[in-house]
């Protein structure tokens, strides 16, 4: 089963990140992209909140490193190990921006750029950033529409209700004309979407149950992929038996990419518990 890097340091929130953290930066950041580099994790990933309204910085944290800047430099850091985005808000952004930004990032980088995209949940940095909230979510679709035509072509056209451009060149473009896209988010509507317009799913902040039930509910395409790890904090080094049943419960469950959540009191013990994680995913031979 292929695992995921739930990246330290680039997100802390008020829950589930330990103290050692605050004080880490780009040496640690490093250290642990490497690491997982040459382990043979799937994926480090990386969120997207321009900025957080203080009082909303209680509930979702107020530390959240740019994805496009935190990436070029772990690309450099790095040789197979793909960079996720989890997840760039569509409404934040032109098609092209993506297009162009991310595209730089996918040839830089060799092709290893996952763009996860979500629809945008607090109104209070839509609102700061002065984009639209009510119809994010058919703008969101639109968007989506437009990066399929536009991701690795220099000269892309796309004619749509949101977005419409023709007679432009972007150079550099990815790599990847078929760059895997991801939907996250904790809704069915957010499962449907990724059905229709992507090629992958990577829920969050819902439990196995609530993952489980939303997933019977659609027919998903071959080769569709769905990233999810339990809310639990796993111990790989002082629990394998333990982290080798969530393993298989999700792995069960049709999860694709496993993102578990580790315990971890420092860099050291971090890098620890990613070497403890992946053997016990070969000791568990899912497939």
């Amino acid at each position: 089963m292929r695992l995921s890097v739930l990246t330290p340091i680039v997100t802390r929130t008020p829950q589930g990140r330990a103290r050692w953290e605050a004080e880490a930066g780009p040496e640690e950041l490093a250290a642990i992209a490497r690491a997982a580099d040459r382990l043979g994790y799937h994926h480090l990933n990386c969120s997207e909140h321009v900025i957080i309204p203080e009082p909303v910085a209680e509930i979702r944290g107020a530390t959240y490193w740019d994805p496009l800047a935190t990436f070029g430099f772990l690309a450099a850091q790095t040789e197979r190990i793909r960079f996720a985005t989890h997840v760039l808000v569509l409404g934040y952004h032109h098609p092209l921006e993506i297009a162009k930004r991310y595209g730089t990032l996918d040839r830089v980088s060799g092709g290893r750029v996952i763009l996860g995209v979500g629809v945008g949940s607090l109104q209070e940095e839509f609102e700061l950033l002065g984009v639209p909230f009510a119809d994010r979510g058919a703008r969101a679709d639109d968007a989506l529409l437009a990066l399929r035509a536009s991701l690795g072509r220099d000269r892309p056209v796309y004619d749509g209700p949101y977005y419409r451009y023709e007679g432009v060149i972007v150079d550099p473009c990815a790599v990847q004309q078929d760059m895997p896209i991801w939907i996250g988010g904790r809704t069915l509507r957010s499962l449907r979407r990724a059905v229709r317009y992507a090629d992958g799913w990577a829920p969050f902040g819902i439990s196995v149950g609530q993952m489980t039930e939303m997933l019977g509910r659609v027919e998903r395409p071959p080769g569709f992929e769905v990233v999810y790890g339990p809310q639990e904090a796993k111990d790989p080094a002082g629990d394998p038996e333990g982290t080798a049943a969530a393993l298989a419960e999700v792995h069960g469950l049709g999860v694709t990419i496993a993102g578990l959540r580790i315990v971890h009191h420092s860099l050291d013990h971090y890098l620890e518990q990613l070497e403890a994680l992946q053997e016990v995913n070969r000791s568990t031979d899912l497939g």
